[in-house]
């Protein structure tokens, strides 16, 4: 049981119980990302997330914040998507008024100390090296990079070095002014809670902010119509793999079937894609296969650690399986197992007020309304497995793959000669 309120200044208040567990998350979400950033400004969605932790006049430095949290045993952290920012405390129910305490101190008091300001580009530059550093994070960057192209969507959500050393501080101060607004602001409150207090708690520590509008992203629109690669340059024993095409966003109906078909061929290790490519031929150690969607795009994307000496029999071996589902589709059995598993995933994933927070308020985030995971489920359930090839059949499309890898290739020709075939 769920329950959806609205504060006068705009704030939308979602409330799970769940008496079940002694916790309780208060999660806040901003549907602004990098996405919304123009190029000049490139990472200060995520920027503005890290200062939010670094001091308010309550509370003047990063450590007054986290010894107060850390002191009730606390978890609490933020996360910058293209899409949304989110911000969130954890805790015993006892601690909630805390969690709203410092939420709504961090939020909405944050100094934006210059001297603060500057020590954190050399943080977010670190960590901008330690993703590039990596090449099985850093190829899922790139490979979006190449599918999206040089807009938002395409773009680094945490910047370029160069920005973030560089950007003023009142960018950054206008940035969250036009976007962390109450009328933008979802908050989600789940676990063991009482609806009486939650309710005082939020007038007391939300209700007198005022209301104000925001503003939207710029909408994606660039139609792929031939092969797209990418070949990173860097001295690795295996090679990082990420191959697929654009997708759906997440109001398209055909989201349900692309799920599951991405199950089937490499969501589990029974799946496809984990039996031939790994069991069988013994090409990799790692392989999956995932789906992601925005407000109006998205991508299907199979990823993979691979031996160098065996890269172009692995990359012809995953084309062969989705040529496969886009000619024959799956069986009823493999339909029906993916059901099963993604049945059991959702009910595992959804055990604690933290996933409760996370699952109710992406829903009211992405299409402002609620869809409980026992409406989902009935979603998925219905599904066919014509649903399923005429699904394949869209998005396999050969004059829209993309293929971007990290490894020792001075240049892409043999596998662009490989996406031809």
């Amino acid at each position: 049981m769920f329950k959806k309120a609205k504060l006068k200044n705009g704030i939308r208040l979602i409330t799970i119980p769940n008496k079940s567990t002694k916790a309780v998350t208060v999660l806040i979400l901003f549907p602004v990302g990098s996405r919304y950033e123009t190029k000049d400004i490139g990472g200060v969605s995520h920027f503005i997330e890290h200062m939010m932790f670094k001091g308010t006049e309550k509370r003047p430095s990063s450590l007054d914040i986290s010894k107060e949290l850390d002191s009730v045993g606390a978890e609490f952290n933020a996360f910058t998507s293209k899409d949304f920012t989110g911000y969130y405390v954890k805790a015993s129910a006892e601690k909630i008024e805390l969690a709203y305490d410092i939420l709504s101190d961090m939020l909405f008091q944050s100094k934006f100390d210059q001297g603060e300001l500057d020590k954190e580009r050399g943080v977010i530059v670190e960590e901008i090296n330690m993703y590039e550093d990596n090449p099985l994070m850093y190829v899922e960057s790139l490979f979006e990079e190449l599918v999206f192209g040089d807009q938002p969507l395409g773009w680094q959500i945490a910047g370029t070095r160069e920005i973030i050393k560089t950007v003023p501080r009142q960018k950054l101060m206008d940035y969250m002014h036009k976007y962390y607004q109450p009328a933008n602001m979802i908050l989600i409150v789940a676990g063991n809670i009482n609806k009486a207090q939650v309710k005082k708690l939020t007038g007391q520590y939300f209700g007198s902010f005022g209301k104000n509008e925001f503003k939207k992203f710029t909408k994606y629109g660039s139609p792929q119509d031939s092969p797209r690669i990418k070949v990173s340059y860097k001295e690795t024993e295996q090679i990082q793999l990420c191959l697929g095409y654009p997708g759906i966003s997440f109001f398209d109906e055909d989201r349900y079937p692309l799920q599951l078909l991405s199950i089937i061929l490499g969501g589990n290790m029974s799946s496809r894609l984990f039996v031939n490519i790994r069991e069988r031929y013994g090409l990799c150690y790692f392989i999956r296969a995932s789906t992601e969607h925005y407000h109006d795009a998205g991508t299907f994307v199979v990823q993979a650690g691979l031996e160098k000496a065996r890269i172009m029999e692995a990359i012809k071996l995953i084309m062969e399986e989705l040529k496969k589902a886009k000619n024959e589709g799956v069986t009823e059995k493999e339909l029906q197992d993916a059901k099963d598993f993604l049945k059991g995933k959702m009910v595992l994933n959804l055990e604690d007020s933290e996933s409760l927070a996370d699952f109710f308020g992406k829903q009211e985030l992405y299409y402002g309304e609620i869809v409980t995971p026992e409406e989902k489920l009935k979603k998925y359930m219905k599904v066919t497995t014509g649903d399923i090839l005429r699904v394949a059949k869209k998005i396999f499309d050969p004059k829209k793959i993309n293929m971007a890898l990290i490894g020792p290739f001075k240049d892409d020709k043999e596998f662009r000669e490989l996406l031809k075939s």
